[in-house]
């Protein structure tokens, strides 16, 4: 009898081919697919000898090299491209059998095809994969979403080839149907919050001190070394560090300066926004994104009136940098906070026993937001699993309390040269609005009960009212 495959990898584009690999690096014979048969032949002759591969160049071979239950993992673009695949695998597949879709998929359409699987008597496993190509190669961090079941068998392989972090695996089972895609989602917005405030850091350095791309890399390389020690600030130092080779300049002068998106960090806002819950520190980051890129906007407003931007000296000009790294730590905590949140609300929207703790566990290794601070955030949901936020945690509280100065101050700064901030200011306002006795909203329900008899609630009483505006003695009633 022929030797049969534990897991199967169709789509061997560069994410799907690194994961087959890595798989096959790690002791699992992997039967591989594509549309196209020449990548699947490019694979085993270019990587044939890092492990055990069986080709396949139909749908039905490819089943066939499984063995029961069979798992297939799908590497295909998100959509229908998915949906297709699905249609012609699942007919070939027997009850028990596992899909697996390790794409950057909408939570909501996994939810669907869980469901329409589940009735198939198929297990249908969305999962989200955060690390790149590299990481997929090497270990990334994994989060399988799905049917407990299908986590007995799958689990074992995903927590084996994922990225280690103290002997402990980066890939854990997140809960049922899409709850594996969601947490992917909220990485990825996390990620644009916490690129977002790199970027503003870099950008406050410059305008306000003049240092030139290389110095701030030496500044980033030493914030590396203490608390903010994580792959993006690794990262930020060595593309400040770079020269371009055909200009002799600095690299990041002659970029475009307008970021680009796939569409997750919207899809967080969005979902935020379904959830009512305020994810601001993300939402700017991804406005700023889009604003970056509004070329047409921006070259039209660039005559507006604005202040000279004199760079500090003196005391003023000491101190800055770690009032900036103060104010990052901040920001960052409040970023983290907020996407911390957004998981909590969607495990209570959808069902999904979230263990936020085990989540930032996983995020360790592996994904692009790795982090030492990812330790701490561990520890703190470890010691408070029904932590309302990370702000009020011990550390992390300590944190903000120690940078308050320095981040109104940096703030300050960037507000009077005229250095945007979105992802710093909102952070702080975030902040300040969490802890304020009260808040404006009490006018603007008032507005709302005047305008369109929306009601109010009192602190004095139970029940809503509603106030008559239009008569003479505004009469006040319960509604």
């Amino acid at each position: 009898m022929s030797k049969k495959a534990s897991i199967g990898v169709t789509g061997l584009a560069v994410m799907g081919r690194n994961l087959a690999r890595n798989l096959a690096r790690h002791g699992h014979t992997v039967a591989l697919h594509n549309r196209s048969e020449q990548r699947t032949r490019d694979l085993v002759e270019q990587f044939g000898d890092e492990g055990d591969f069986i080709p396949a160049y139909s749908a039905q071979e490819f089943v066939d090299a499984l063995e029961r239950p069979r798992q297939i993992v799908i590497m295909v673009k998100a959509g229908a491209p998915t949906d297709a695949v699905i249609e012609e695998f699942a007919p070939l597949l027997e009850k028990g059998d596992v899909i697996v879709d390790a794409g950057n998929a909408h939570f909501a359409d996994t939810r669907r095809r869980e469901a329409a699987l589940r009735e198939q008597g198929l297990h249908f496993v969305g999962t989200g994969v955060s690390g790149g190509e590299e990481g997929a190669l090497h270990g990334p961090s994994i989060m399988p979403g799905g049917s407990p079941e299908s986590y007995e068998s799958l689990g074992p392989l995903f927590e084996d080839i994922s990225a280690k972090v103290d002997g402990a695996p980066c890939c854990t089972h997140i809960g049922p149907d899409g709850a594996g895609h969601f947490v992917k989602m909220v990485h990825n917005g996390i990620e644009y919050a916490d690129m977002q405030l790199i970027a503003e850091s870099f950008d406050l350095l410059r305008g306000a001190l003049g240092y030139e791309p290389a110095q701030i890399a030496d500044v980033f390389r030493t914030w590396n070394t203490g608390r903010l020690d994580s792959y993006l600030i690794e990262i930020t130092a060595e593309v400040l560090a770079h020269t371009d080779a055909a200009t002799g300049k600095p690299f990041v002068d002659i970029v475009t300066d307008q970021a680009e998106q796939k569409g997750t960090g919207r899809w967080t806002v969005q979902i935020g926004l379904d959830l009512g819950v305020p994810i601001s520190g993300i939402a700017e980051a991804v406005f700023a994104r889009s604003l970056s890129g509004s070329a047409n906007l921006r070259a039209a407003s660039r005559g507006l009136p604005g202040p000279s931007r004199t760079p500090l000296s003196g005391a003023a000009a000491e101190t800055f940098a770690d009032d900036v790294e103060r104010a990052l730590y901040a920001s960052k905590i409040v970023a983290y906070a907020q996407g911390f949140n957004q998981i909590q609300a969607g495990g209570a929207e959808y069902g999904w026993d979230i263990d936020l703790g085990a989540v930032a566990k996983i995020w360790r290794g592996g994904c692009i937001i790795r982090a030492k601070f990812l330790d701490d955030v561990s520890a703190a949901y470890a010691a408070e699993p029904g932590l309302p936020t990370l702000l009020t945690s011990g550390d992390f509280r300590k944190a903000v309390e120690d940078a308050q100065d320095s981040w109104r101050s940096v703030i300050a700064t960037a507000v009077r040269l005229g250095i945007p901030t979105p992802g710093f200011a909102t952070a702080l306002a975030y902040y300040d609005g969490l802890r304020a006795e009260r808040l404006p909203a009490a006018l603007v329900q008032g507005q709302r009960d005047f305008f369109g008899a929306h009601t109010y609630r009192r602190v004095d009483r139970e029940g809503s009212f509603h106030t008559a505006w239009a008569t003479s003695e505004r009469a006040e009633s319960p509604a």
